[in-house]
């Protein structure tokens, strides 16, 4: 039977769709998913076909499942939690929502970067946040780094979104890791001083500012660039190719990596069936599928990239344990007020 896909559905409802503690049927598990990608219905009809497991999903953004979760309390029927990363994996772990998990099959196949040092959850792929630039206008000679996004010679050339934006956080509690609060922030107030323009708009619309010599660099995931690549609108193809992608610090620290990933929630009434969703998630078979349905990059060494991804070939990333992207995310958001980061 396929995964059942439910939206945003009242909690009665819910209650009578997804059973809850102590009337928990052995064959399902209750999803409940902050990834929006009608691709990973592919995951779920996997993990039914293999396991015999239905699959029930509940939909919405990772504060509001984060809040049902909590009000839920223990009759809460959610056994998995699903979101895009870390620093909002970072944050269900801070309200409860997490129980350890100790997996032999999660810690073999994952590298322990992208895994919760005591197991709470744990990323199953990654996306980039890379740079992006007009050829015509950059040497890219001139721009190797993150931190070369703050040299005042691209004063006025850069756009980048909003400081809301999670993934923002995620590469500057990155930067803090590495360089410390103060160098940090001064990163931050360099970008803010080189932006072309107000943060407006989500990541493929910086790297179309790019396109439309709006400004000549651009920091987004890699993702949004390959969606560009492979639209079936040719307006999209033609932005695309007058942009070329970076990835920085190739000869330091590496490309900023970040993760869709998913923990066991702490009361959940499947749970054994909730690890083997996991530990599914970790199998070549649905590596190859987060990889087709939205170009991200596998988390196993040896499954196979798309066409796309290959085409830009290997590049070093960096091998900071995803954890310290949440844990750094407080101050990163404070950082992002005192320069005026919008």
């Amino acid at each position: 039977m396929p995964a059942r896909l439910r939206f945003a559905v009242p909690l009665a409802v819910l209650a009578a769709g997804l059973t809850a503690a102590g009337t928990a049927s052995a064959e399902e598990v209750n999803i409940y998913s902050a990834r929006h990608y009608d691709s990973d219905q592919a995951l779920y009809d996997a993990f039914t076909e293999k396991t015999g497991i239905d699959v029930n999903v509940l939909q919405g953004s990772s504060d509001q499942l984060i809040e049902r979760i909590k009000r839920e309390g223990k009759a809460s029927p959610a056994d998995v939690m699903i979101t895009v990363d870390a620093g909002r994996l970072w944050r269900a772990e801070e309200e409860g929502i997490f129980q350890s998990v100790d997996s032999k099959v999660l810690d073999e196949r994952l590298p322990a970067t992208v895994r919760q040092p005591d197991g709470k959850w744990f990323g199953f792929s990654q996306r980039v946040r890379a740079i992006f630039y007009d050829p015509q206008d950059v040497d890219p000679a001139n721009l190797k780094t993150y931190e070369d996004l703050a040299d005042p010679r691209f004063k006025g050339e850069l756009c980048i979104r909003s400081s809301n934006n999670i993934y923002n956080q995620s590469l500057l509690a990155s930067i803090i890791a590495h360089d410390g609060k103060q160098k940090a922030e001064q990163w931050a107030q360099g970008v803010v001083d080189n932006m072309a323009r107000d943060p407006e708009g989500g990541d493929t619309d910086q790297i179309l500012g790019v396109a439309s010599g709006e400004c000549d660099i651009a920091v987004a995931n890699h993702y949004y660039y390959a969606r560009l690549l492979e639209s079936d609108n040719p307006d999209d193809r033609a932005a695309a190719k007058k942009v070329q992608i970076l990835f920085p610090n190739q000869d330091g620290r590496g490309a900023h990596v970040n993760i869709g990933g998913a923990g066991v929630v702490r009361d959940a009434p499947h749970r054994e069936n909730a690890v083997r969703f996991l530990e599914f998630l970790a199998s070549d078979e649905a590596q190859a599928l987060f990889v087709k349905g939205n170009h991200e990059y596998p988390v196993v060494d040896g499954v196979a990239k798309d066409p796309v991804l290959e085409s830009w070939g290997d590049f070093k990333r960096d091998d900071l344990n995803v954890s310290a992207l949440g844990e750094n995310n407080p101050e990163a958001i404070r950082i992002f007020d005192r320069v005026g980061w919008r």
